[in-house]
């Protein structure tokens, strides 16, 4: 079994989420390596799916690009994730199958209760689609109940169902509203056979992250200082490893897995967007700072486009940054303050 030590371990994940030097090129490249890019609408500095492909591509980089390719289906989104279309592939199976999940059982006993309401919905995309939900007929006869935000919502918590059933896709956006096909329009007509494709997903997840807990993929190994097995794949352990300074979105795969990052960044970090201001400790949309392998800080900025200016509350030091450490900050921050088009 391969032992890293920490370093190694960080090194490798920066690496493979492409967050080191040099940068790749290119937005369809980057984004089939990435395999998960979050479409979150949240734009407090500016959209996850953005911020996560400035952070790679830099100044070159415009969003205008990536709603374009939304919009003309040249990219696709899938339950919240963007990807190129070939990878739909790998999900056809699985769409086919649904329900795969335990934890979907409740909602497709709702949808058989209302098959009504889904032929319906079908029908008129089939008839009049790409449409956005207000235009979709609810039909339920039973209606969804939940503690949450979706009680009561019919429409959405169906079109929830057919995206995963392979029935529906999103198909673009109309000004600010999102829009619904059906997804023989959209999607590609290959499907790769479930258990290929879970392989295939499983493979991709790992060479996209470096290093992970669970699945197959790659072979076992263990981290120094850091309880139990991951896995990792070992041929990207013999890349050289060149560092630089990321400001990083909250949602981003470097840091979505909490408990990865404590572990191998020793970083303390929470989304604080839902909690009091008066209990946020580094602000309701904190971007944490890498620099080289190691997360520093955090950056509690706000996008103001009505003022023209990207406000910066505070840049939180995890601990005193060096002279170079302060500088490369800097200079990331006036690049993101450059990229949205907005002064510092």
């Amino acid at each position: 079994m391969l032992t890293l030590s920490r370093t190694d371990a960080r090194r490798l994940a920066v690496r493979a989420q492409l967050l080191a030097s040099p940068r790749p090129t290119g937005l369809f490249a980057t984004i089939q390596h990435l395999a998960e890019l979050q479409n979150d609408p949240t734009a407090y500095v500016a959209r996850n799916a953005d911020l996560v492909l400035w952070t790679r591509l830099g100044p070159s980089y415009e969003p205008s690009g990536l709603r374009d390719a939304l919009d003309e289906q040249a990219l696709l989104e899938l339950q919240g994730m963007i990807m190129v279309p070939e990878d739909l592939a790998l999900y056809r199976a699985e769409m086919a199958a649904w329900p795969t999940q335990d934890w979907q059982e409740g909602l497709s006993v709702w949808v058989e209760a209302n098959t009504g309401c889904r032929l319906d919905i079908l029908a008129r995309l089939r008839a009049d689609g790409p449409l956005p939900v207000r235009d979709l007929p609810d039909t339920c006869d039973v209606p969804w109940r939940s503690s949450g935000w979706s009680n009561n919502r019919n429409v959405g918590r169906m079109l929830d169902a057919l995206v995963q059933r392979g029935e529906v896709a999103a198909a673009g956006r109309r000004g600010q509203e999102r829009l619904w096909d059906l997804a023989d329009r959209i999607y590609p007509d290959e499907i790769v056979p479930l258990d290929e494709a879970l392989r295939i997903r499983d493979e991709r997840r790992l060479r996209s992250l470096g290093i992970a807990r669970g699945g197959t993929a790659g072979e076992p190994a263990v981290v120094e200082g850091v309880r139990g097995e991951w896995r990792v794949i070992p041929e990207l352990l013999d890349t050289a490893f060149r560092g630089r300074t990321a400001l990083v979105s909250p949602l981003d795969r470097l840091v979505y897995d909490r408990r990865r990052m404590t572990e191998l960044f020793e970083y303390e970090y929470q989304l604080e967007m839902y909690k009091p201001a008066a209990k946020r400790r580094w602000g309701y949309w904190a971007l944490p700072i890498l620099h080289g392998d190691r997360l520093i800080g955090k950056l509690d900025a706000a996008a103001d486009h009505r003022a023209g200016v990207l406000r910066v509350a505070a840049v939180h030091e995890d601990a005193p940054f060096s002279k170079a450490q302060a500088a490369a900050v800097r200079r990331e921050l006036t690049a993101l303050a450059a990229w949205l088009h907005l002064d510092l």
